[in-house]
Parts: C-alpha cells; structure tokens; sequence
C-alpha cells in the first residue's frame, strides 16, 4: 500500500511546490516593477503616461509567467500522472490480508 501511495504524494508535494515558486517569484516580480515605477514617476512627473504604458506592459509579461507555470503543473498533475485516478484506486482498494508473525 505505501508504494502506491508515493507517486500520488510526491506529484502533490511536486504541484505544489511548483505553484508556490510561481506565486512567491511574481509577487517578488510584481514588487520590483511596482517599485521601480513609482520611482521612476517620482523623479519625472511629466512622463508619469508613459511609465504607466511600460508599467503594465511590464506586468502583463510577468503575469504570463504564473499562468504557464501553473498550466505546466496542472498538465503534470492531471495527465502526466492522472493523481486522482490513482487516489481513487488507494480509497476503493481492499486491504492486505493480515499475515501472521512467526513464532
């Protein structure tokens, strides 16, 4: 029974440490050119349009990021290893018979 159970709790902790590593590097990402662009606004009023343009488009690219990440983990999860068939097969499986110890 452990054995049948490692490959769909190793794709869990595998799912999850992807989706993780995304959503703390956008957050990182998302900051810095958050960061950067105030500064940037800061220091030329005047261009404050144009840094907006470059802001979102900057955003937008670090977004896409997430997505495929979290697409890659899915597909790993779903149709690479099929997790819930093989979860469904641990929950209906019957137990090993019990073996007596030797004496």
């Amino acid at each position: 029974m452990a054995s049948e159970a490692l490959i769909p709790a190793m794709m869990v902790i595998g799912f999850s440490l992807i989706v993780a590593a995304v959503a703390f590097g956008s957050a990182i990402g998302d900051g810095i050119v958050a960061s950067k662009a105030v500064e940037a606004i800061a220091r030329q009023p005047e261009a404050r349009p144009n840094i907006f343009t470059f802001f979102f488009l900057g955003v937008g690219i670090l977004e896409a990021f997430p997505i495929i990440g979290l697409g890659l983990g899915l597909y790993l999860f779903f149709a690479v290893t099929n997790v819930p068939s093989h979860i469904q097969a641990l929950v209906t499986s019957t137990p090993p018979p019990q073996t007596q110890a030797v004496k």
